[in-house]
């Protein structure tokens, strides 16, 4: 398979990457082509923004929690998907182009992804204060790691005219790649931000007028013509797509997805729906019932703090969740669900009822309290394995519980938690029967042994009869964009 692709990478975090790689992107879809977005890493808000900009579904793409036949599957699957095949691929990077999940091997790096792709890099790089020692810079990154293609540098918060010639010649005068764009700073727009990075996608308006904005940004400050050029020497990647699962019985699950419940990675849905699992979306927010005849119901993170006052008065939806709870059904609740199933959240002051379901309560603090890679080990058998299997995800949050519910109302820990940072393992995951609710965000689409025992446990549940009731927020039911199954 031959996709002109590229990836966009960072000297280091804070350069501006993301926002380059949506005007880039702009640019490439007001001049009619079909591009497919990708982000490097377990980040679930940039893909949100590549989604808006491209008009087609933006995947993750993680060395650290995938496999390498994963990525390279889903990577071709996801271009060859949707109406059209995809005529370009831009890959935002993360964080910097060596950085990842080990501080001696590329594990979970950009350039990781890069060498898997074989893709051509643009780095970014701050040229604020700098002129021949761009060179410099650029020529430790280029002779790094050979297996990494640096094939063009984009200087982003540059200076005036002869700022950007400095530049241009130093770089050309070493014999190092060349200069691809010049941003001045302030050049690009805007997007507003908080505690857990941009603020999405989904609370905010991506019009033509934005996007326009960032298209006129790269077209005046980017070689968009050499950018393009550089994408089409990129060769063929191995084919490493896999037959589909057997769809089997179908069966019903409820996720809750709003602007409280949003962070989801995508290919995980089209993994379940291939399973013959039918998503039912609803909001916790707005939603006074359950869909009807769900066997589970899958709540994901977000941001149930910063709504917090808005989901505890919605009591007959806190009332539901209960009730479904208290059946033995499945319930996954990650990260910003765990915080809903508690009985309440400390936030800003005041103090906010949830479910109630976990016998705790959640407070947000100023300090971040965890970031970074974790390897799970099962220490029961739960919906997603047997005692002694492992998962890998990602930890990012400000809250913390109150009390370890464990040992309460017959919970009790699922999890030993191995940080990948530190190396310190810790007892989390909150089991009581087939409810399992944690910080970890995990990635299960790479996982086809935890996807088929959650699906088993779903299809022996009992659904849950809740009265149909019309749902007035048709854009939470958007069946996702289908693919071929990257499973391997």
């Amino acid at each position: 398979m031959t996709v002109p692709r590229l990836l966009i990478a960072g000297a280091h975090s804070g350069v501006g990457k993301s926002s380059l790689t949506l005007a880039l992107v702009a640019a490439l879809r007001a001049r009619g082509l079909e591009v497919q977005t990708f982000k490097v890493g377990p980040d679930y808000l940039d893909p949100g923004h590549l989604r808006a900009v491209s008009g087609r579904e933006c995947y993750n793409l993680d060395g650290w929690m995938c496999s390498r036949d994963y990525c390279r599957a889903m990577f071709a699957s996801a271009c060859a998907a949707g109406e059209r095949r995809a005529d370009i691929a831009i890959i935002e990077g993360v964080m910097g182009l060596f950085d990842g999940g080990s501080a001696t091997t590329l594990d979970g790096s950009s350039a990781e992804i890069a060498t898997w792709l074989d893709a051509p890099v643009a780095l970014v790089v701050n040229s604020h204060g700098m002129a021949r020692s761009v060179a410099a810079l650029v020529h430790g990154y280029a002779t790094f790691e050979s297996r990494v293609n640096i094939a063009a540098v984009i200087a982003n918060f540059c200076g005036s005219a002869s700022h950007i010639e400095l530049l241009r010649s130093a770089l050309e005068q070493a014999q190092l790649p060349p200069l691809a764009g010049a941003v001045p700073r302030g050049a690009l727009p805007q997007l507003p931000s908080r505690h857990l990075g941009l603020v999405s996608a989904a609370e905010q308006q991506w019009d033509d007028t934005r996007r326009r904005a960032f298209a006129t940004a790269a077209t005046t400050h980017l070689n968009v013509e050499l950018l393009c050029r550089l994408t089409t020497a990129a060769p063929p990647l191995p084919a490493t797509a896999t037959p589909p699962p057997q769809p089997g019985t179908p069966v019903r699950l409820a996720v809750a997805r709003d602007a409280a419940f949003q962070f989801y990675y995508p290919d995980l849905f089209l993994e379940l729906e291939q399973r013959g699992v039918e998503l039912c979306f609803f909001s916790p927010l707005r939603d006074s019932h359950l869909p009807p005849d769900c066997a589970g119901l899958y709540l994901g993170g977000g941001y149930p703090e910063v709504y917090a006052a808005e989901l505890a008065a919605n009591r007959a939806m806190l009332e539901q969740v209960r009730e479904f709870c208290a059946g033995n059904r499945p319930v996954y609740a990650e990260c910003g669900g765990l915080l809903y199933l508690c009985r309440g959240i400390d936030c800003d002051g005041g103090a906010h009822e949830f479910t109630g379901v976990l016998p705790c309560r959640a407070q947000l603090l100023t300090k971040r309290q965890a970031l970074g890679y974790v390897e799970v080990t099962l220490e029961h058998a739960t919906i997603f394995g047997a005692a002694g299997d492992t998962l890998r995800g990602h930890e990012f949050h400000y809250s913390r519980l109150s009390d370890d519910p464990a040992g309460r109302d017959g919970w009790r820990h699922a999890y030993r938690v191995r940080h990948n940072r530190s190396g310190t393992i810790c007892a989390e995951g909150y089991q009581r029967g087939n409810i399992l609710a944690s910080y970890v965000h995990l990635h299960l689409a790479s996982r086809p042994q935890a996807l088929d025992m959650f699906v088993a446990a779903l299809r022996h549940a009992e659904p849950a009869g809740f009265a149909k009731v019309p749902c007035d927020a048709a854009e939470r039911r958007e069946t996702p964009q289908r693919w071929v199954s990257p499973t391997v």
